[in-house]
Order: C-alpha cells, then structure tokens, then sequence
C-alpha cells in the first residue's frame, strides 16, 4: 500500500516487509524516535519474524542520510573464519550450498550499532525487549514465511535446531497462520537488549561455534570477537538530474550505477542488454577488495568488456533479504538490508541460542585466482542493495529483496521513483523481470518475466537469452521497500505487494 501525508509537525515514514515491523516502528516513533530508531525498530522484528529471509545470524548493510553530514554506508559483513582451509575447498568446483561451512561471522547487530550511534535517539535497548516480546509471545506464520517452510522441508527436517522451531507438537511443519514461538531466541534477545557487543562475546558467540564446530566449521569465538560493523564513504554518481548512492564492494551496488544510464532512458531492450552484460561482468569481477585489486571500473562501465564470468553460486535466490526503508522530515532517510541470504540461511539453528545462521559463504569461489576467491578473513560477494537518490524535488531511500537480482529489480523502478509526482505503489506493483543462472534456478543466463513484461521478453529473445515466463507476481521479482521526502517537506512511501508488509507515515507526539 502506498502512505502519504503531509507534515504539521514531525513525521517518519516506514516501509518494510512485515506488519509486525511497522508495528514496532509505531512503537519506537510514539517513544520519541526519529526515523534511525524507526528502521532499527523494524529491522529487530523482522528477525523473529521473517527468520526463512533474515535473523541476527546473517549480514546487514545500509546507507543513512543525516541532515548536515554527507550519506554514510555500514558495511556489517563477515569474514570467513581464520582456520577456514582454502586449499581443501578449491579441490571442489563450488562452495557447498547449505551447511557449517557456508556460515561467516554475523554481522546485523554489529551493523544496528553502528546506525544507532549515527544518531539515534532510543538505542538498542526497547527494540531489542520488544523483539524478546515477540519470540516468547509468538506470532502467526505469515504467508511468505509459510511459503518458504514449503520450499524448504527436507532441510527444516534434517537439523535439530530447526526441527524444534518450525515444527508442532507433532513433527508437522508450521503452516500459515500457526503460531511460531522461539524461547531460546526471546533469551538471546534479552541478554543482547542489555548489551549488544553480547552477539561477539560470552555466551552467544560460544553456543554459535560450538555448534558450528560440531558440524564441521572451522570457526572461534576468537573469530567473532574480531568482527566489527564498517562505517565507509559510498560509491556515488550523478545521473539524470540525481545523486546516487549505493555501498562500495563487496556489496554489488556498483552494478546498479553501472545500468543506471539505460534504466533512466526508460529504453527496456537497452536495460535487457545492460542487465544481461552487468551480470557476467559481476560474476567476473565482484569480490572482497581485502583479498586483492577489484576491477570497480568494469562493473560502472559493463558494456563491451567481453567478460564472460562463471562465479559458482549454488541454489536459488529466493526470499533471501530484508529491506527496510525510513525518512524523518528532519531530512534523515535510512535504507537497511539484512539477509541470511538464502531461504533459512545455512540449514543451521543453535539450539542454545535459537539463531539462524547465514550461508552467505556459499558466494565465495572456489577457484584461488577469482576475485571473490575465499579465504581466511575474507568477506563473500554481497548481493545486499541499498540505495538513496537526491534530485532537488526529493529524497529516495530505496530497497529490496531478490538476492543477485537487485540491481535488475531496482533499476526498473529507478526513473519513476525518483519522479515526484509518481504513485510510488502504483511503481512498485508493475511487473518486472530478472536475468540469472543458478540464483534463479536455471543452468545458463535466464530472463525470468512476469506476466506483462513482454517488451522485456523480445528483447531477450532477440539476444538470444532464453526466457522464463511465470504465470504471476513473484517472489524472485523482488520485495521492494521505497520512501521519499519532497522538498516541501511531505513524506510517501510504498511496501512491494508480492510481500507481506506495507507503508506507513507515522505522527512523531
């Protein structure tokens, strides 16, 4: 749904997944919040909530936008633990796709530290007591959540951890509607309501490896002691009439800079050919620059390279993130992303700690020369996207889920949302489509289109990349989260109808 106002006072607009999100949101504005506590608000729900696509196990990446200070990217990526044996997975064409191996230190509630001293005004505290709340209360399995369970059964089954949480009293699945309650997880939740720097030390961090180290990782507490949320300047650019931001590598939204200019013609077999070159150039180039030089020019100028690259990448994209959108009309805009990556992550639960854990190591290479090659204390390639665009009418805080596919997603939406007068919900409810290989579950470079993208689908056919057509709306095509401030100081926002969230602009008493 798309929610606008216009301000008599001070006013935060929200967009993210869940309801319970908003609610929480709600919550922490009533409090006294600004728009920073409303999306870390938001951004602690979702983790008990939407635990197939995110959980205080994986990643977090964002951008803030404060009045006054130049936009700030938090990079909360972790690393490949120290005593990871490199040499072992290289004898194997790919990273495996679930399992101990696949998981890199957890990186969101280093990364909602680092927002919440960017400037918000409640802290860690509430959000974190509220989100304890929620997994000791429970809540309904939502429909995506339910969705996922189905996609996902044989792995709930086959861990223990999982099994304890995604199951009835029976051994049955949950299903929509039943009540999901995660005591261990409403425990951790409160020890970190009280101190979040609990995620990387004690308790927490030695359940986690223990349970990992049983299952054959190589990870230490020493490991997530050392990890820390970066504060980095943002790749930026400046493109029909706006100022672009996106997070540097090893984040892919420098991709996204580089199909902005056949995006904003508005020209859709130009954008197919972009999307379609951007995708092997990124498969090529994109990768830690801890572990060696990466070629950021390639992939802000795709066109003509001949690059044609085969990062391994296992399984399917879908429902892999959270995004989480907010704007203050004291001119703060905070896009957030959080992930296990793929659907529940690695397969793993700690019992002791009742958190999901990631597998966004499953991105790393195998092969030693690639630049996204894995290694001690390296960080995979990242597919989390969030982006802020400023023209002199609005501000945009933009963002989605759809794993290797956000800068498709998001670049078919770029020209109208950055156009004030747009329905940004009428925007986002457009069909679109995505271009991937196995991250979309097809062996060779794909177009994936849903019903109505048939400019799309000629221009794929043309190029001779073959083409998926879905029978509706889908997953794959992204949960977009979109708000804007306009210079006269009103606030719109719209929540992706293939989700189960929505939009809110919220009185601040």
């Amino acid at each position: 749904m798309t929610a606008t106002a216009a301000p008599p006072t001070r006013r935060v607009a929200v967009a993210a997944p869940h309801p319970a999100a908003l609610d929480a949101a709600a919550e922490a504005v009533a409090a006294g919040g600004d728009a920073i506590d409303a999306a870390l608000a938001a951004a602690t729900a979702l983790t008990v909530v939407y635990p197939h696509q995110c959980s205080i196990g994986g990643d977090l990446v964002a951008l803030v936008r404060r009045p006054g200070h130049p936009v700030v990217a938090v990079v909360s990526a972790g690393a490949a633990p120290a005593g990871i044996d490199a040499a072992a997975l290289a004898q194997q064409e790919r990273m495996p796709r679930q399992g101990a191996q696949t998981v890199t230190v957890p990186g969101v509630v280093a990364g909602w530290q680092a927002i919440a001293a960017l400037g918000g005004r409640l802290g860690l505290g509430d959000p974190l007591t509220r989100a304890a709340r929620l997994a000791a209360d429970g809540i309904p399995v939502s429909a995506g959540l339910a969705r996922a369970i189905a996609v996902r059964t044989d792995e709930l089954h086959a861990d223990p951890g999982m099994r304890g949480v995604f199951t009835d009293g029976t051994g049955a699945l949950l299903a929509e509607g039943g009540p999901l309650v995660q005591p261990a997880l409403a425990e951790t939740l409160t020890e970190l309501a009280a101190d979040p720097a609990a995620m990387y030390r004690g308790r927490i961090a030695a359940s986690i490896t223990a349970r990992l180290r049983a299952l054959g990782g190589a990870h230490t507490e020493a490991d997530f002691a050392v990890h820390q949320a970066e504060l980095v300047e943002p790749c930026g650019t400046t493109i029909g009439g706006a100022r672009w931001w996106v997070a540097p590598p090893p984040t892919q939204g420098v991709v996204l800079l580089g199909i902005l200019p056949e995006a904003l013609a508005d020209a859709t077999p130009d954008l197919v050919d972009a999307v379609h070159r951007a995708a092997l150039v990124r498969q090529a180039e994109l990768g830690d620059p801890r572990g060696g030089a990466i070629d950021v020019a390639a992939m802000l100028d795709p066109r003509d390279t001949g690059r044609v690259g085969e990062l391994p990448r296992a399984g399917r994209a879908l429902g892999d993130t959270v995004a989480v959108t907010a704007a203050g009309t004291d001119g703060t805009v905070v896009t957030l992303i959080q992930s296990v990556y793929q659907l529940f992550g690695s397969g793993i639960l700690d019992p002791g700690t009742g958190v999901v854990l990631h597998n966004r190591g499953s991105a790393f290479s195998t092969d030693p020369a690639h630049p996204a090659h894995v290694g001690p204390g390296l960080r995979p390639p990242h597919t989390l996207l969030p982006v802020i665009a400023e023209t002199e009418d609005l501000v945009l805080g933009l963002g989605c889920q759809g794993g290797s596919a956000q800068p498709w997603i998001l670049a078919q939406l770029a020209r109208d949302l950055i156009a004030a007068d747009s329905d940004p919900d009428e925007v986002l409810g457009r069909p679109r489509f995505v271009i991937g290989a196995r991250d979309l579950g097809h062996e060779v470079m794909t177009l994936v289109a849903e019903p109505g993208s048939e400019g799309a689908i000629a221009a794929a056919e043309d190029l001779g990349l073959p083409v998926a057509r879905t029978t509706g709306p889908v997953d794959e095509a992204g949960h977009v989260q979109a708000v804007r401030l306009h210079a006269d100081g009103h606030l719109d926002a719209a929540s992706d109808p293939r989700a189960d969230g929505r939009a809110v602009v919220l009185d601040a008493h």
